[in-house]
């Protein structure tokens, strides 16, 4: 595979809701990808629509209601219940540091938005959480990674089975 096509995939998938450093960095660097491009790309493409999603929140919000009247949706979902009740128990830090495990951090975004954080608030506290949860998965996926595959000799999980089934 073409090593800038596999870097793209990486900030797209980063960039991608629900996906985000916390799953795209374990599975770059699982793949046989150095671990700082991955996590610097992954870093970049989750931060990036982060901030242009706080910059664009009341257009995604009316979006959103729009989308919701479509379906004929009443209430809330069980995500926006469970970020709800961290809000009551924690305030707008709470949120921002779970929300890239529990929820996403897209959703994270317009949950606290919705639940009166103000753009400033979010932009440093989200990018902020995404920071931490970036540094911890590129660490634990590293050395993880090089612990399990030590013994075995292989250069990535992904890329031995897929050397293996051509």
């Amino acid at each position: 595979m073409n090593v800038f096509l596999a870097y793209l995939v990486i900030f797209l998938l980063g960039a991608t809701p629900f996906m985000e450093v916390v799953g795209v960095i374990p599975l770059g660097i699982a793949v046989g990808l150095p671990a700082i491009p991955v996590t610097i790309l992954a870093f970049a493409g989750n931060i990036l629509t982060i901030w242009l999603l706080i910059l664009l929140i009341d257009h995604v919000k009316v979006w959103l209601q729009r989308r919701k009247e479509k379906k004929g949706k009443e209430g809330s979902d069980k995500k926006g219940q469970r970020a709800a009740r961290i809000w009551k128990k924690y305030g707008l830090p709470g949120l921002t540091i779970v929300s890239p495990i529990l929820i996403g951090t897209h959703l994270g975004v317009i949950l606290a938005m919705s639940f009166g954080g103000t753009r400033k608030q979010i932009t440093f506290w989200m990018t902020g959480s995404i920071i931490v949860w970036t540094i911890v998965m590129s660490i634990a996926s590293h050395y993880g990674i090089d612990y399990f595959f030590e013994k075995t000799g292989n250069e990535g999980l992904l890329k031995d089975f897929l050397e293996n089934t051509d």
